[in-house]
């Protein structure tokens, strides 16, 4: 599988920095957007309802944003239809969750919260490890061995799985069930195509090799 990748350099030709600058500007705005509304959703239920759940739901999601909206410019930002495409959808999913009022937990709420705050744990954790090198388009920014990185490849996504894992036992609805299976799936995509950039690097191809597992040790 291959991706098309525009290379950034200080010599790099106008129009094509003019392009990415374009494209990191929309990446931006989208998600932008996005929190904006799964965040008004959120915080109205909890106006409501005054359940905890929905404030979690606000700060496991302003993580990602924050991550975008201060990264470092990447050294080399996919250009390719697909990665763009999977990249947003991978992060518009879990911003189509709705908190919900009516429906059961699966499991006791403060089991819910331990699993939301892990998942929190570890997406801080590869954040540290990763300083502004984060984007939700396929991209090399510089290669992380650090922190959670020794174990997993992808620590951020296994973050995100937890934090959406315990969301779902707290608000078990088909919605968000189906909205957090589609996330699963676009996630797992985005991984394989962000590999496909990132393998165009030597020191990750190194990396990978001393970490064969994506998202979760002995087992994938």
């Amino acid at each position: 599988m291959s991706a098309s990748s525009v290379q950034l350099s200080p010599n790099a030709d106008t129009a094509i920095s003019y392009r990415m600058l374009t494209l990191d500007i929309v990446e931006r705005l989208i998600v932008i957007g996005l929190f904006v509304q799964f965040a008004w959703h959120a915080a109205s239920n909890f106006a409501q309802t005054s359940q905890v759940i929905s404030l979690m739901m606000i700060v496991s999601e302003a993580l990602p944003v924050a991550f975008v909206l201060f990264r470092r410019p990447s050294q080399m930002l996919s250009a390719h239809p697909l990665d763009w495409s999977v990249g947003i959808a991978g992060t518009m999913m879990p911003l189509l969750v709705r908190p919900s009022a009516t429906s059961s937990a699966l499991i006791p709420v403060v089991g819910c919260l331990l699993i939301m705050i892990a998942g929190i744990y570890l997406e801080i954790a590869a954040k540290l490890s990763l300083g502004r090198s984060f984007g939700i388009i396929a991209a090399n920014r510089g290669v992380r061995t650090k922190g959670p990185y020794r174990f997993i490849r992808h620590p951020m996504y296994a973050g995100y799985l937890l934090t959406h894992i315990g969301i779902l036992m707290a608000m078990p609805t088909w919605r968000n069930a189906a909205l957090y299976s589609m996330t699963l799936i676009f996630q797992l995509w985005r991984m394989e195509r962000e590999e496909c950039v990132l393998r165009r690097d030597a020191d990750y191809c190194a990396f990978a090799q001393r970490v064969p597992y994506r998202l979760l040790p002995e087992l994938f």
